[in-house]
């Protein structure tokens, strides 16, 4: 699970132990199933929804088409309200008051089936949800009534910006969610000059957050998890009184930051031992190429082409998916990432994407028609050189007669 994620689900859980008394996540047992249309092996239970999304997302920018069976298994997980939980083990069973309907993975499933098409009536739903739990600072938290954070309402506002709703004119209490990520928005000066926090502190402190802060410039750009290279603003920081603003703070903050240690974040994570921040710094690549900083995402992407593999091979489709994006958000074939095609890879971790089996069998029946060519031409040509020998032969016995 990335460290967006984790935040989120931490978010999540000091919401939901005020209502009833923690207990540990059962592990799964070695032998446990997960159902055939999702991608990843591991368990789904706190990002099922996530990583799908990511997936078939990734694999739409990429131009292929995902198995039916995994984008239907992605519309089955919404509940009837039009929300999603981060898993939901049997869709066939109605969500009730116990199921945990999580905006982050609403969004994100909003944004892959936005892409993907043909599925409005899900995406509307869902987006009325999202507007049903807005906060009245204008931003969302990872669960209903959660404090706002500047992940949940940035990947709010993607999942907005992908059916064409303005986000600007997503209102509760008069607030917009770009009110509420301004206020999420370090202010220039001191520690975190121009960076975003995840959420105040205690005592209503920010303090600054690599993770948040590449979530933040996305959201305050108007921007989904999908972007192409932007136009550059002025890249010194000033009072964050605009998104555009807080934006150019916050990429400013994220070069500063990725420069100090070689082109790449260091995790942040309490405890950790100090190692790179894969997933956060692909990310950051993404957002630094949607503000239009693409020296430092590009060399943040080269980083990446020679250090990621191991890290995304161990995290599964999430992982590819943020490496697919960060490539293509610079303009770099993901298919030769590094030497490594991340598009086959991403598609080796769940059911294979409509049309490959139609490909195989394509290569297949090519190969055997090639073949079959081959041994014609070869017999023709084994005829050939015997006919040319052979007249030779008559030819040279016609010379010797008198």
């Amino acid at each position: 699970m990335n460290v967006r994620r984790s935040a989120a689900v931490l978010a999540a859980v000091a919401v939901i132990g005020a209502a009833a008394p923690a207990t540990a996540a059962p592990s799964p047992s070695p032998s446990q199933a997960f159902p055939s249309a999702l991608y990843g092996d591991k368990d789904p239970k706190f990002d099922g929804v996530w990583r799908q999304s990511l997936a078939l997302l990734a694999q739409d920018t990429v131009g292929v088409r995902p198995a039916a069976k995994s984008v239907e298994w992605l519309v089955r997980q919404q509940c009837a309200d039009g929300g999603f939980a981060s898993y939901r083990p049997d869709p066939a069973t109605a969500c009730d008051a116990k199921t945990v309907l999580d905006t982050n993975a609403t969004s994100a499933a909003v944004q892959a089936l936005a892409a993907l098409g043909g599925h409005d009536d899900v995406t509307a739903k869902a987006v009325d949800w999202l507007k049903s739990v807005q906060n009245e600072d204008g931003g969302w938290g990872y669960a209903a009534g959660g404090a706002s954070d500047t992940n949940s309402t940035s990947v709010v506002i993607g999942a907005l910006t992908a059916v064409r709703e303005k986000p600007d004119r997503v209102e509760k209490g008069g607030k917009s969610p770009y009110d509420a990520l301004l206020k999420l928005a370090l202010p220039c000066g001191g520690d975190g000059d121009g960076a975003f926090a995840f959420q105040p502190d205690k005592k209503g402190e920010l303090t600054a957050n690599a993770d948040a802060t590449a979530a933040g410039v996305l959201g305050a750009l108007g921007q989904g998890m999908v972007v192409k290279p932007g136009g550059k603003s002025d890249a010194a920081c000033a009072q964050p009184r605009t998104p555009e603003q807080a934006a150019a703070n916050g990429a400013a903050y994220l070069t500063s930051a990725l420069g100090k240690d070689d082109d790449h974040l260091m995790s942040a994570l309490a405890g950790a031992e100090p190692q790179p921040d894969y997933g956060n710094t692909a990310d950051a690549v993404v957002a630094l190429a949607a503000h239009g900083d693409t020296a430092q995402a590009e060399k943040s992407l080269r980083w990446l082409e020679k250090n990621a593999a191991s890290w995304a091979a161990q995290n599964g489709p999430a992982a590819y998916a943020q490496l697919i994006f960060a490539a293509h958000a610079t303009g770099t074939d993901p298919r030769d990432f590094g030497g490594a095609d991340l598009v086959k890879q991403l598609n080796a971790t769940g059911p294979a994407p409509q049309g490959a089996a139609k490909a195989d069998a394509d290569a297949k029946d090519e190969k055997q028609d090639s073949d079959s060519v081959f041994g014609v031409w070869w017999y023709v040509g084994v005829c050939l050189v015997a006919g040319i020998g052979i007249g030779f032969l008559f030819t040279g016995r016609r010379k010797q007669q008198p």
